[in-house]
């Protein structure tokens, strides 16, 4: 959760092609949340990279630094969880591979990304 923190903090923007950007994001459920993000890497392209893994387990890489986690989904929130820290919950937006974590009730994302395959190391 260490990436999806740096995301946080320094609220990240991604450049989106003009193909993408005309996508029109879209609140996912529970099922969709589950079934978009499991098994996937979720990138801001340049600080940090959060990998969902399907037996719930998030490794995430930021700012030269590993941590590990875990993730489940709550109705229909992202709930992400970091060693020693509370339990945090998103709703998820989507639109293609774009995804934004926001607060429940709240406009504006707290961290946008693009998801992708994990990498291997």
């Amino acid at each position: 959760m260490l990436g999806i923190a740096a995301g946080i903090v320094t609220s990240m923007v991604i450049a989106m092609p003009s193909a993408r950007a005309a996508e029109k994001l879209q609140q996912l459920g529970g099922a969709q949340i589950r079934a978009k993000l499991a098994g996937m890497e979720l990138s801001d392209g340049v600080h940090s990279r959060d990998t969902f893994e399907r037996n719930g387990t998030l490794t995430s890489h930021g700012m030269g630094r590993k941590t590990s986690g875990s993730w489940r989904v709550k109705g229909d929130e992202l709930c992400l969880t970091q060693a020693k820290a509370e339990e945090s919950c998103y709703v998820v937006w989507a639109a293609g591979t774009k995804v934004e974590l926001r607060r429940k009730g709240a406009d504006l994302p707290l961290m946008e990304g693009v998801l992708q395959r994990p990498r291997r190391e």
